[in-house]
């Protein structure tokens, strides 16, 4: 096979001569050599992939050029002025403000605080208005009455309606599976249906929460009570966010703890008569205002690109909201600060966005996504943080080969704190429309074998946090954030 060496390859060859000054003298001698060619000569498969290795070393070099400013980043971090920074701005912010549910005054004063704080600290900032749900939770109880007394410990979940004043008292139905409560459909009507399902993973056990509410209305149940999805529990209940199915009744549905669904479990066995009385004073009132929290250092050359680095402000209304995302909201402020400190700016603008309404399925995300994907060519990479701030363990990307090869060079650059590996699958709810578009995306993956116990419970607060391992996700998420932005090509897609 062969190829004719053309415009566009020269052109390739010749930035790349002009871009790095120190290949080797036989890279350049090769290079020399094949640029010299006449337009119409042929050239062998062999040669071309000779190119293409060509091209690759220049990146190669290109990233590695970075290494000083990267280490610059780590030092100021980990060892600098801005040691421990990042956990006492997510301190000071959840502390001061607690619990962020969409549609709250509580989530507005985020926003406030947030804007007020990115703005002293010397970044462009500015708010994107949109529409967001708002559920209120209300009060809410259940207890068992029979085959004894109990209370028992429970969040109602996301968008579900309310009983009436004096509740709901029923006889209850205990499964462990969709599939279970399928079997036994006909035992279902007028009970409260329990799910008793084994946890195992959340992207797999969720759609119990999810989809549980409907399941058991298909049936004529009068409410449904979820074991919470969670791995681990001391009477801790998880909510969450659910969904009615159209075209089926909406009836009350709150997550339980894992030890009462289990005793439920056991009770029915031994086949014992259960009853409980559910309380819930949950409503959705109309879609409120709220702003996606924008914040950014505009690139010197191509002001018009973005990376973007974010994380989501809301939370659910219990606990501080500090791992779920406090956490990665100020990651991605904390990145552009270090930049900034560092008096660094970027060719392409490094963008903070702190998006609002996550929890409720990435409602600010899909607005911003809606304003802006008239522009989906410039955005070079989009970056979440979702899943904590603990001890950071790698970088999650999805994107083409060619751009997973620039990205391996880039994590190669935190070889210092030992996190150069570059996983698949960079993924979030926030930044997955832009992935479907197809834009690079990276998430940033950290040892989170404990996330999901405290994942939207009231033991989600400041005492999950580690100083040390925000330093690490910080400089991880400014340094890769900084380096893309900065390099002179974008990402290829």
């Amino acid at each position: 096979m062969t190829a004719t060496v053309d415009r566009k390859i020269r052109r390739s060859l010749m930035m790349a001569l002009g871009r790095v000054p120190l290949l080797s003298l036989s890279f350049l001698f090769s290079l020399s050599l094949l640029l010299c060619l006449p337009s119409s000569t042929s050239i062998s498969s062999a040669t071309v992939v000779s190119t293409d290795t060509a091209l690759k070393e220049v990146m190669a070099v290109e990233v590695q050029s970075y290494a000083n400013v990267v280490k610059q980043i780590i030092d100021l971090a980990l060892s600098g002025a801005a040691q421990n920074r990042s956990y006492s701005r997510l301190a000071n912010f959840v502390d001061t403000i607690g619990h962020r549910v969409s549609g709250s005054q509580n989530l507005e004063k985020a926003i406030e605080y947030m804007h007020k704080a990115m703005t002293q600290d010397g970044l462009d900032v500015h708010l994107e208005p949109v529409k967001i749900p708002h559920w209120v939770r209300g009060e809410e109880s259940a207890e068992m009455i029979l085959p004894r007394a109990k209370k028992m410990a429970i969040l109602g979940l996301g968008s579900s309606v309310g009983t009436s004043p004096e509740g709901i008292t029923a006889e209850v139905l205990v499964v462990q599976s969709f599939e279970e409560l399928e079997r036994r459909a006909s035992e279902a009507a007028g009970k409260i249906v329990v799910f008793n399902q084994p946890f195992v993973s959340y992207f797999e056990t969720v759609l119990y929460r999810r989809d549980g509410a409907s399941a058991a209305a298909k049936v004529g149940a009068v409410a449904s009570l979820i074991r919470s999805i969670t791995p681990f529990s001391i009477n801790s209940p998880h909510t969450g966010w659910q969904v009615y199915q159209d075209g089926v009744g909406h009836i009350p549905t709150a997550c339980i703890t894992i030890e009462d669904a289990e005793l439920m479990a056991r009770m029915a066995q031994r086949g014992q008569k259960i009853e409980v009385r559910l309380t819930m004073g949950a409503k959705t009132l109309p879609d409120a205002d709220s702003f996606n929290t924008v914040a950014e250092i505009v690139g010197w050359e191509y002001p018009e690109q973005v990376v973007l680095l974010s994380g989501h402000l809301d939370s659910w209304d219990v606990g501080q909201g500090a791992m779920d995302d406090g956490g990665g909201s100020i990651i991605s402020w904390e990145a552009l600060s270090l930049i900034k400190d560092l008096g660094l700016r970027p060719r392409r603008t490094l963008r903070a966005v702190l998006w609002t309404a996550e929890e409720q399925g990435g409602v600010g995300a899909q607005q911003y996504y809606d304003l802006h994907k008239v522009n989906v060519s410039n955005f070079n990479l989009v970056m979440e943080s979702d899943l904590g701030t603990f001890s950071p363990v790698a970088l999650q990307f999805t994107g083409n080969d060619a751009a997973r090869e620039v990205m391996e060079e880039v994590v190669s650059l935190l070889a210092p704190i030992n996190l150069t590996k570059l996983e698949k699958d960079g993924e979030g709810t926030d930044i997955s429309y832009w992935l479907e578009a197809g834009v690079p995306g990276a998430s940033l993956h950290v040892e989170d074998s404990k996330y999901f116990w405290f994942h939207h419970t009231e033991g989600d607060t400041m005492t999950v946090q580690n100083p040390r391992d925000m330093d690490l996700c910080s400089a991880l998420w400014a340094a890769v954030g900084y380096v893309v932005a900065d390099l002179k090509d974008m990402l290829p897609r």
